[in-house]
């Protein structure tokens, strides 16, 4: 019962950040989805220093990763919106956006799941 309640704690706060930011990021163009690229870039990047940081770096109780990986993480990143805008272009046929789109998305993404690790194992 208390997993619950550290998933949903973290839960709120990533859903709360995700619409905040991604708010923010949405008045840089109404033509591309920088909020969702950059909440998927940015949580990406928070998942990989995480999990190394907290496997191979310190010793953390197991419900910071409820907290943080399931809660936080699972809150705030947006796949599903990722999936419905690429789909959108492609109903649209405006093929130059669903291509950056998906590219920008995966490739940033695990770029930045790579970076977070390799910080976590220097600091």
């Amino acid at each position: 019962m208390l997993a619950f309640l550290w998933i949903s704690l973290g839960a709120l706060a990533g859903a709360n950040a995700r619409y905040w930011i991604s708010g923010y990021a949405a008045r840089l163009s109404a033509a591309f989805p920088f909020g969702t690229l950059f909440i998927n870039v940015s949580g990406s990047l928070v998942l990989g220093f995480f999990m190394i940081w907290t496997s191979e770096r310190v010793l953390v109780d197991p419900r910071w990763r409820l907290l943080v990986a399931v809660g936080f993480c699972g809150g705030y990143t947006t796949f599903s919106s990722f999936a419905f805008e690429t789909m959108a272009y492609f109903e649209h046929g405006q093929w130059g956006l669903l291509l950056a789109n998906l590219l920008a998305n995966n490739l940033l993404s695990l770029g930045a799941v790579l970076a977070g690790m390799a910080l976590a194992r220097v600091l």
